[in-house]
């Protein structure tokens, strides 16, 4: 894959935090880049409701948000060496079993942020 990917995640939310941790370590995914979009906002042309639509991963001139990033970077997991990773791109490899499950990630972490007395919302407000 040559095309370069950026994955933006929570770094507040724990279950967002380790999975972009777990992808840093040991995914193997080329040209894969790991942006907090707390810690260090990337630059995106578009308006993005993180608390709404969940992450958001760049591919290219492209824009995939919630389960199709996580869809999309599970379909990339190529023998990954973590076996949490391997039970993750089992899971989330099918498009449709991702839709199911990713509005229960969602709710998960809101009440991770919640229970950890974090904002939700995430301004990712940036100019073209």
């Amino acid at each position: 894959m040559s095309k370069r990917l950026v994955f933006i995640y929570d770094g507040e939310c724990p279950f967002c935090n380790h999975f972009a941790e777990l992808l840093e370590l040991k995914s193997n995914i080329p040209s894969l880049e790991l942006k907090d979009a707390r810690d260090n906002p990337p630059e995106i042309p578009i308006e993005y409701d993180m608390d709404v639509k969940g992450a958001l991963l760049i591919l290219g001139n492209e824009r995939l948000s919630g389960a199709e990033a996580i869809n999309f970077i599970c379909t990339q997991l190529d023998n990954p060496s973590d076996p949490l990773l391997l039970l993750l791109r089992v899971v989330f490899r099918s498009n449709n079993r991702t839709k199911f499950i990713f509005p229960f990630l969602i709710q998960a972490r809101r009440m991770a942020l919640l229970i950890k007395k974090v904002p939700r919302k995430i301004n990712l407000e940036i100019s073209t």
